[in-house]
């Protein structure tokens, strides 16, 4: 092992981790309880951790930092922090905390210089109002699997489908790097670091560039409420050798504090700890080119117990990150913030004036009351009032400040996937099908920014893992399914300039009829031709032939979609979809109706 060289100078550079700059790089670490701070280095990947090839002594700030300029090295360089501890002189050997790419979570630190050659200066965000997001783990968005998980680069060209899909937002699971290679992404061991068995940084940045040269914003999902618990003990956990008892240490609650169901909490109440978190999230929205950020289990950081007590360190935090993005409303690339708050609480989306979170929209119950409607074996248990609660349900009297959705990750893998839930003994079947597919409709045409689980467009029926991939031979196979939710996704996107209604604040549920059970709405932004929309949802076993709805105003009614087209399905039985005339009957509060035929467990969409 060569001696180390004694640089006594502090860093010349801002940033933290490793900063590349003309002719060398330089480093700087947090580390309170140390006696010393070197930066050790290797050779090669296989090398011990232990046994470096060199080591530089950084200086120390004075003020819990070390830092220095070191000449000479380049990007590729591995390196970890030779750390001793200032009083039991314990030597531990840990990852950068602010590493943007390692060999693995128990590997090296790999030096990364920030500059990419980005094309995207054109790209902008669309506006909320006409969002559709995708929801994606890159592990299983695979087009050729195998024994090992996908990858960034071939995640990059199924870009492709989502945007013959209608897709304009895809919301990736958390691919910050995790122990092993098979993960859902929330056991984060290193939030900076993108997973290196999906393809790094590199890569990742490949990805989002791609992604706006088709028009589509990239979401991630970022966890702060909990790091690890697996490889924490390779950089996080303890990093600097001091703990208070059997806690964490200087990045953790070392008291109780620190408790979740999944691992260890950060410490939010200090600052080195809550930069951080912020400047994982500036890094994200910055360097990286993310639109936006999924913010896991919030309730989790400005509570403990899933919300059950309150932490205003923790509050705070999320106030903090949230004015911190706000900044990026002033450029040219809009960013939003979701929260993931099983309170669904109004204040989670209320501004930081108003002593809200400050988030733009949150995870909404909407899943629940949609899915007891599908699920339910029996007709006459499906609650129309239920889902009529649903679609009027809004935050801060703005219906895009909630994320709906019928699956998820969650519902996917921690339940079964929705066809299976529909039908156990045949999840292909008619029943299966038609509920999924009027799911589909509820979901995009109802107030709020939509939310499609991957496979649902290709009628997937397994159980999400993080080791199955999607079956994409059903795109073929399901093909009409395919086409029905591209459909859905261009009204929701008024291609066709014919249903600018379902962007819009409105609704009126005008038909609740917890008998027959139908449900009806009125979709409009400022009304009129081109506007008004009406959405017809059967969730019963019958078919009508003329079922009396109000209308808006007179003159003909087109059908834009009906989920009984038998092109969806060889099985469906191709009723309705023709245009109507609205008479002069006034009903359901409505000056005009018209009466619709509507097969079984089907949705009508009607426009002017």
């Amino acid at each position: 092992m060569v001696a180390s060289k004694v640089l006594p100078q502090v860093s010349t550079h801002e940033g933290m981790g490793n900063i590349v700059f003309t002719g060398g790089t330089a480093f700087r670490v947090w580390a309170p309880n140390a006696r010393q701070v070197q930066v050790a280095f290797y050779n090669s990947r296989d090398q011990d951790n232990t046994s470096p090839s060199s080591l530089v002594s950084l200086a120390s700030e004075n003020n819990g930092y070390w830092s220095c300029d070191v000449p000479g090295i380049s990007p590729d360089q591995l390196y970890r922090y030779q750390i001793t501890n200032s009083e039991t002189g314990a030597i531990l050997y840990k990852i950068d905390p602010y590493a943007k790419q390692i060999t693995n979570s128990v590997g090296k630190a790999i030096v990364r210089e920030s500059e990419f050659p980005w094309t995207d200066d054109d790209f902008r965000m669309p506006d909320y109002n006409s969002l559709v997001i995708y929801e994606l783990h890159l592990g299983t968005f695979d087009d050729d699997p195998g024994d090992r998980p996908g990858t960034l680069t071939r995640a990059a060209k199924g870009l492709d489908h989502l945007v013959e899909l209608g897709i304009n937002c895809v919301h990736l699971m958390p691919l910050s790097e995790f122990a092993a290679d098979f993960s859902w992404g929330f056991n984060i061991a290193l939030p900076f670091a993108i997973e290196e068995t999906y393809g790094g940084i590199i890569e990742f940045k490949k990805f989002i560039n791609r992604a706006h040269s088709l028009g589509i914003a990239v979401i991630i999902d970022s966890v702060f409420n909990h790091f690890g618990p697996s490889d924490l003990d390779e950089g996080l956990r303890r990093f600097d050798g001091w703990s208070q008892g059997e806690h964490g240490g200087i990045y953790f609650y070392n008291d109780d504090r620190e408790a979740t169901d999944w691992g260890p909490r950060p410490d939010f109440g200090r600052p080195e700890v809550r930069q951080f978190i912020r400047d994982n999230v500036m890094f994200m929205l910055d360097e990286c080119h993310c639109d936006g950020l999924r913010i896991d289990s919030t309730c989790n950081v400005w509570g403990f117990n899933n919300g059950q007590g309150w932490n205003n360190e923790g509050f705070n935090l999320l106030r903090w990150i949230s004015d911190e993005k706000n900044f990026f409303h002033h450029h040219p690339r809009n960013k939003i913030f979701i929260a993931e708050d099983w309170h669904n609480d109004g204040w989670v989306t209320r501004p930081t004036p108003q002593m809200g979170a400050g988030f733009d929209a949150e995870w909404h119950w909407f899943v629940h009351e949609a899915r007891r409607a599908l699920e339910s074996p029996s007709d006459q248990s499906r609650d129309m009032d239920g889902v009529a609660r649903a679609l009027y349900a809004r935050f801060n009297d703005d219906v895009f400040k909630r994320v709906i959705y019928i699956e998820s990750h969650d519902e996917s893998g921690n339940n079964d996937a929705l066809a299976r839930r529909i039908d156990p003994s045949n999840p292909e079947s008619w029943f299966a099908k038609k509920r999924i597919t009027l799911g589909a409709a509820l979901v995009l045409t109802a107030p709020g920014i939509p939310m499609i689980w991957q496979g649902q467009e290709v009628f997937s029926i397994q159980k999400f893992t993080d080791q199955v991939p999607i079956d994409w031979s059903r795109k073929n196979t399901f093909n009409g399914i395919f086409q029905l939710y591209q459909r859905l996704c261009q009204l929701r996107r008024n291609w066709d300039n014919n249903t600018r209604g379902l962007r819009g604040q409105h609704i009126n549920c005008h038909v609740v009829d917890n008998l027959n059970k139908v449900i009806a709405f009125h979709r409009w932004n400022e009304g009129g031709p081109g506007d008004d929309v009406i959405v017809i949802l059967n969730f019963a076993d019958r078919t009508w032939d003329s079922y009396r709805v109000g209308l808006p105003a007179s003159g003909t009614w087109w059908c834009r979609f009906s989920s009984d087209w038998a092109g969806y399905s060889s099985d469906f039985g191709n009723v309705g979809g023709h245009p109507v005339s609205a008479e002069a009957v006034p009903k359901d509060n409505m000056p005009h109706s018209a009466g619709f035929a509507i097969g079984p467990y089907s949705a009508l969409i009607f426009s002017q």
